[in-house]
């Protein structure tokens, strides 16, 4: 899709978006409606965050749907979006080593985070049953 293609889907929702909130109960309903769809996305992706997934992208994504009506929640969002690139940049300007030994604890953290929501959630200790493996054969 072309830029210009997309300026004009981005003007003919700000327009609808406008037209709704004319009226006093378009501009409540659409308010109930982003508060709740909002909090449903923001809330799957709590539930996800301990797990392997999109947790924290559907968190952000909750808050960019909060964003279209509520004005902390822009703020918010813009806050993230600037510690993000903040982070990005600091990350890509280090040496290759340094990058390597944080994709190396951030696997380790994802690793620790899945066997802990294995082992406390159903009850599968996969250590446990990978040690007996390696013993027994």
């Amino acid at each position: 899709m072309r830029v210009a293609e997309r300026r004009v889907r981005w003007r003919r929702l700000r327009t609808t978006l406008e037209l709704v909130r004319a009226n006093p109960t378009g501009r409540i309903a659409l308010k109930v409606f982003i508060a709740v769809a909002g909090a449903l996305v923001v809330a799957i992706g709590a539930v996800l965050i301990p797990l392997p997934g999109p947790g924290w992208l559907l968190v952000i994504a909750g808050l960019g749907i909060w964003a279209v009506e509520f004005h902390w929640a822009k703020r918010l969002l813009g806050f993230t979006r600037r510690h993000v690139q903040r982070w990005t940049r600091w990350v890509t300007s280090r040496s290759w080593p340094v990058r390597l030994a944080l994709g190396t604890v951030g696997l380790l953290f994802v690793c620790a985070v899945v066997w802990l929501s294995l082992k406390v959630g159903l009850g599968i200790d996969v250590v446990a049953r990978l040690l007996h493996y390696l013993a027994t054969n």
